[in-house]
């Protein structure tokens, strides 16, 4: 922002982003930019509804009924969802507990915005890849080029690892340990540090991508041709690209829109569906909570199934001649659907 904008406005901004954000909370530079758009765009939103620039603003200007109209335009106008409408709430809730701490004069119009209430969100099951799916994907690179074995090695190590995008563009080479054992050092949210085994699989074509590229320990793992870094956008562009080659094989994936996440999601059910207990899924995927964990189990039917014919013949009560049931995909739709 420019310095010609309002003193008081662009001090307290950038007080939280260079003083309270990093050096008091230590908060992590995802966490610095996903505060930062959400306060770009509620700038850019008042300064349309004022019919002013962003650089005349004023802290007056940002009263709790242009902040419950930037998050309804935000759903209605660009389309976001009601979790990302609840994350922009977040971030802005975070710069006005700030300004309530250094400007009491307005302390009244802080404590409005700050009660502005979530949205409840309806829980959608998560979108997520049978094995055979997610392998299918993973090998449709061409491998016999530089391009096809870093994007395949891209797409097996998230899978492997069920890593977040954010997680895969910030590897670099001395997080690996390619030699056994063979693992991996992941800093996910809130700079929280994970170590994860790596398939042998995995661990080869970490290294068979190594001898391709500069031996040098801190330069990142998955680079575009130019050597930068590849980008949360280049990673989802990647994926989409095999996702529709693998649907010419498999029509059903055109059913699903595939992200990187749902790659970390499919990983969460093969270790659910391998019998791995739930709270070793919630530390192999770095989520604070069992509860967040939890989701998955309610995800997928098949397990459901065998867990109702499990209890069904424990209960004694299974018919002597019982068939098999066998769902039909045109009842598996309706039941998705539901």
């Amino acid at each position: 922002m420019s310095r010609s904008q309002s003193p008081s406005l662009f001090a307290h901004v950038q007080s939280y982003f260079t003083e309270y954000l990093p050096r008091q909370r230590g908060a992590s530079a995802h966490t610095i930019r996903a505060y930062r758009d959400a306060l770009t765009l509620l700038f850019k939103f008042v300064s349309g509804q004022n019919h002013r620039d962003v650089t005349s603003l004023q802290l007056a200007d940002l009263d709790a009924n242009v902040v419950m109209r930037f998050l309804d335009h935000i759903e209605a106008e660009r389309s976001n969802s009601t979790a990302t409408r609840n994350c922009r709430r977040a971030a802005i809730r975070g710069f006005f507990k700030h300004l309530l701490r250094n400007d009491l004069t307005h302390s009244q119009q802080y404590i409005r915005v700050l009660a502005i209430p979530s949205k409840k969100a309806r829980q959608q099951p998560s979108t997520y890849l049978e094995a055979e799916d997610a392998r299918l994907i993973i090998n449709m690179p061409n491998k016999r080029t530089s391009d096809g074995w870093r994007d395949y090695t891209l797409l097996l190590f998230l899978y492997n690892c069920g890593a977040r995008v954010s997680e895969a563009t910030g590897l670099r080479w001395n997080d690996l340990q390619l030699a056994a054992a063979r693992q991996v050092r992941l800093r996910g949210k809130g700079r929280k540090e994970r170590l994860l085994p790596l398939w042998p699989e995995t661990a080869h074509a970490l290294h068979r991508l190594r001898g391709m590229s500069h031996n040098d320990d801190g330069q990142c793992v998955f680079v575009n041709r130019h050597g930068q870094p590849l980008t949360r956008d280049g990673i989802a562009y990647i994926l989409s690209k095999y996702a529709s080659a693998a649907a010419h094989q498999n029509p059903t994936l055109l059913q699903k829109h595939i992200t990187p996440h749902v790659l970390r999601h499919s990983c969460a059910v093969a270790l659910l569906q391998s019998g791995t207990d739930v709270t070793v899924i919630r530390d192999y995927l770095g989520h604070t909570s069992v509860v967040t964990t939890g989701r998955y189990i309610t995800i997928n039917l098949q397990m459901k199934r065998e867990a109702m014919q499990a209890f069904w013949k424990k209960a004694g009560i299974k018919p002597v001649n019982a068939k098999p049931w066998k769902p039909k995909a045109d009842l598996l739709a309706f039941l998705q659907s539901l």
